[in-house]
C-alpha cells in the first residue's frame, strides 16, 4: 500500500453508489430511541463482528450509511429463515443482486475495505 493509498483511504468508498459504511443499532430499552452502535466499512465485517459479540439478530437492524443519507437493509438480507446470523459465503449470495455488479465470484469491490467491526 502506497502513502497516498494510505492518505486517501479505500477506493471504493469513494464509489457514491456504495455505503460509506454500515451501521447496526440495537435498543438499549425496548420501546426508546436510545440504542447501542456497531459499525464496520463492510456488512460482512459488521455481521461477524454482531455475531462474535453474542448481539441478538432479532433486536437489530442495520443501516447502510452514505454521505448525505441513510437506509434501511432488509433483514431476509443478513439473517437466514430461522433469525440466525448468515455465514460469510451466504451473505455474499444474498447481497449479489442489491449490490449488481460489486459482488462476483472471485471476491468483492469492498476488499479493499477494513473489516473490522467496533461497538459498546
Amino acid at each position: 500500500m502506497s502513502i497516498l493509498d494510505k492518505l486517501l483511504g479505500p477506493q471504493s468508498k469513494y464509489d457514491e453508489s456504495l455505503p460509506y459504511t454500515y451501521e447496526a443499532r440495537m435498543p438499549v430499552i425496548e420501546g426508546d430511541d436510545e440504542y447501542n452502535s456497531y459499525m464496520s466499512d463492510t456488512i460482512c465485517g459488521l455481521i461477524k463482528y454482531l455475531h462474535e459479540s453474542d448481539v441478538a439478530p432479532p433486536e437489530v437492524e442495520i443501516y447502510e450509511i452514505y454521505t448525505d443519507k441513510e437506509k434501511l437493509i432488509p433483514k431476509e438480507l443478513y439473517l437466514s429463515g430461522e433469525g440466525a446470523w448468515l455465514q460469510r459465503e451466504e451473505m455474499c449470495q444474498s447481497f449479489t443482486d442489491y449490490y449488481e455488479g460489486h459482488i462476483y465470484e472471485d471476491g468483492c469491490t469492498f476488499q479493499d475495505r477494513n473489516c473490522k467491526g467496533t461497538g459498546p
